[in-house]
């Protein structure tokens, strides 16, 4: 499914008009490299500013450092053994894990100077994936948790009986470029726990498993299609120059 966003432009990104496609997952590996293919196309001037959404299928994305550890193998059959399909990403950070229960959003922009802005839009969208979080009930905010996996300054927390880390990004720019990853952990907790356990324990790695949840452990009926809902409907505010961090709690 496509749709446009369009209307003014939004504090830090052009979009006018904003591309919104709806895809199902090809798998891991398929899914992983089309949205390099997407990043590369926007550089080529072949894309429009584009918001690609998908439930991806149950994957574990290593980074560069674990790939080096020495128990590597060791979290990669460990992975495996949960049907869940290790690959390494190119973008930084330690594994992180995602399945159907959560929401990708890929957001690709063309852009003279891509590199100009990148901690800002870290800023910026982890704000925006808040707010949309809130409209479906979830207290949430921006900000590492102490013990999260794939621990980031911009990271999306819940806060409930005690805070859970909900959105994790990443960001990739080329020339010409970039892309911003969200993944969101809305159903479906357990396995991505237990996942993780095998692979952190693998790889000689200390976090707390406490950490990892979904937004309906805090909000319980909270869907995959609502969150989805939540993020165009902040993306279509933002496009029409109605929507800042400054203007939510």
């Amino acid at each position: 499914m496509t749709q446009e966003l369009t209307g003014a432009s939004a504090p830090a990104w052009p979009v006018q008009p904003l591309q919104v496609c709806s895809e199902p997952s090809a798998g891991a590996a398929v899914d992983l490299e089309r949205g390099l293919t997407l990043l590369r196309a926007a550089a080529d001037g072949r894309l429009p500013p584009t918001l690609r959404l998908y439930r991806p299928s149950p994957t574990v994305a290593f980074g560069q450092r674990d790939a080096r550890l020495a128990g590597y193998a060791a979290a990669e059959a460990a992975v495996r053994a949960q049907d869940f399909t290790p690959l390494i990403r190119k973008a930084g950070g330690r594994a992180a894990a995602y399945h159907q229960g959560c929401l990708i959003v890929d957001h690709i922009e063309p852009h003279p100077d891509a590199v100009a802005g990148s901690r800002t839009r870290f800023k910026l969208f982890g704000e925006l994936l808040a707010d949309a979080l809130r409209r479906v009930g979830v207290d949430a905010a921006v900000g590492e948790i102490p013990g999260e996996y794939c621990a980031g300054e911009f990271s999306v927390h819940g806060n409930g009986a005690q805070q859970v880390k909900l959105v994790g990004t990443a960001q990739r720019v080329i020339a010409g470029a970039w892309l911003f990853s969200s993944v969101i952990v809305v159903e479906g907790s357990s396995p991505i726990r237990r996942v993780l356990e095998a692979a952190y324990s693998a790889l000689g790695l200390d976090w707390d498993p406490a950490t990892a949840g979904a937004a309906e452990d805090l909000v319980p009926g909270t869907t995959v299609e609502k969150v989805a809902d939540a993020v165009v409907a902040v993306y279509q505010e933002a496009a029409a120059g109605g929507w800042s961090p400054a203007s939510r709690p």
